[in-house]
């Protein structure tokens, strides 16, 4: 059912007695079907939000499991635990999430909570960052936002501002694009610019 719609499952974990399905974009494929969608062509606010909420209560109805978002709150869901513990994510040198399958690219956009534990398999893959030896996350960001420490998010929005910040504004975030795992998610420039802009209102 997520694939169809445009999803996959991005990790799951064990929460209390239930179990939390994780969804991200499934790339490629995503944006074409997004962009076709009423939410994207309405012309009104949060048109992927409103998008993800449909279509994962959807999902949610027909599995009988609670669907959850990251602008649920405050106090807000957990999402970036529950990724680090799914053993699927993992944090980066620059604190951003780093996906098994994309990278940097990593887009959650909610959560179905099953009742009851269901068989996952044993946690056996490790973060890409361990046998990246270049590192370039740490390096390629052109404000020097990303530090390890802290994201400078007034430095990198008013980077994108100007004319200098055009690659990263339509290209997406430089740090992000240049993980190598990142290079092989599929995810498209125009999808990137689509939350670069969002990221600036």
């Amino acid at each position: 059912m997520a694939n169809a719609a445009g999803l996959t499952i991005g990790g799951m974990l064990w929460d209390g007695d239930d179990t939390v399905i994780l969804l991200i974009t499934r790339e490629p494929g995503f944006w074409s079907l997004f962009t076709q969608s009423e939410e994207y062509q309405d012309g009104k606010s949060d048109p992927l939000d409103r998008w993800s909420e449909r279509v994962i209560r959807n999902i949610g109805d027909e599995l009988q499991a609670k669907p959850s978002f990251p602008s649920d709150g405050p106090p807000y869901p957990p999402f970036v635990s529950w990724a680090i513990k799914s053993g699927e994510a993992w944090s980066s040198p620059v604190q951003i999430l780093v996906h098994r399958t994309a990278g940097m690219m990593l887009s959650l956009r909610g959560a179905l909570r099953v009742k009851g534990r269901l068989s996952l398999s044993p946690l056996t893959a490790i973060s890409p960052c361990k046998t990246c030896v270049d590192k370039p996350c740490q390096t390629f960001c052109p404000v020097n936002a990303l530090t390890g420490e802290t994201y400078d998010v007034i430095a990198c929005q008013n980077h994108l501002r100007l004319p200098e910040g055009a690659d990263c504004l339509k290209g997406g975030c430089i740090a992000r694009r240049t993980c190598p795992v990142s290079l092989k998610s599929g995810r498209l420039p125009e999808q990137s610019e689509f939350h670069m802009r969002a990221f600036l209102k």
